[in-house]
Parts: structure tokens; C-alpha cells; sequence
């Protein structure tokens, strides 16, 4: 199972922290990825870490993954937040040790938490 938190309501130029934790799976042996769906869009990848990380081009260097794996654990640090980074965001876990850039290739997802860029 998988839980994000960490979302909210922030102004342009702010950042928030999103977390992905698992509980059941070790996430150290999978790759999580991070995905978003804007309203009347289709749901897109943002970024992911297994052995190495990517990033989409709309966040990098705006967005950095980490994890720590005591705490079972992945983190979406977002900084520079614009409106269009408005979504819901998901997290998702495959048991892999390479980037997965592709939604489908996912097993467990978590329920989403909801990231507004507003002023």
C-alpha cells in the first residue's frame, strides 16, 4: 500500500513536499514514480527514482526525488511551483531497479493528494 501526503495550497514561486510512503513493500528495490493529473487532463509523468532519477522536462530543476528508506519513504521536494503544476498528484511502485518513465509498467499505486499553485 501506498500513501502520498504532503499537499495543499501554496502561491506561485512557494514549494511543498510530497511524500510516498509504503507500507508491505520495501521500497528500497522499487522504482517510484511520480505522476499528476490536472483537471480535463490525462495523467502524466513527473519523475522517478530507482538507482538513478528523471525528471520531466516541465520540472527539472524545480522538483528533486529523495528517499529514506528507514522510514519506507520517497520525497518529492517541489520548489518554484507555478499554476500549471496544479494537479493531483500520484505515486506508484514497480519492483525494479530502472527508471520506469511508462504509467502502465506500475503495480501499486496510492490515492493521491492534491497539489493547488494559486495566488
Amino acid at each position: 500500500q501506498l500513501v502520498e501526503s504532503g499537499g495543499g495550497l501554496v502561491h506561485p514561486g512557494g514549494s511543498l513536499t510530497l511524500s510516498c510512503s509504503a507500507s508491505g513493500i520495501e521500497l528500497d528495490y522499487y522504482a517510484i514514480g511520480w505522476f499528476r493529473q490536472a483537471p480535463g487532463k490525462q495523467r502524466e509523468g513527473v519523475a522517478c527514482i530507482s538507482r538513478a532519477t528523471t525528471y520531466t522536462d516541465s520540472v527539472k530543476g524545480r522538483f528533486t526525488l529523495s528517499r529514506d528508506n528507514a522510514k519506507n519513504t520517497v520525497y518529492l521536494q517541489m520548489n518554484s511551483l507555478k499554476p500549471e503544476d496544479t494537479a493531483v498528484y500520484y505515486c506508484a511502485a514497480r519492483l525494479s531497479i530502472l527508471v520506469m518513465t511508462n504509467q502502465r509498467q506500475y503495480d501499486y499505486w496510492g490515492q493521491g493528494t492534491q497539489v493547488t499553485v494559486s495566488s
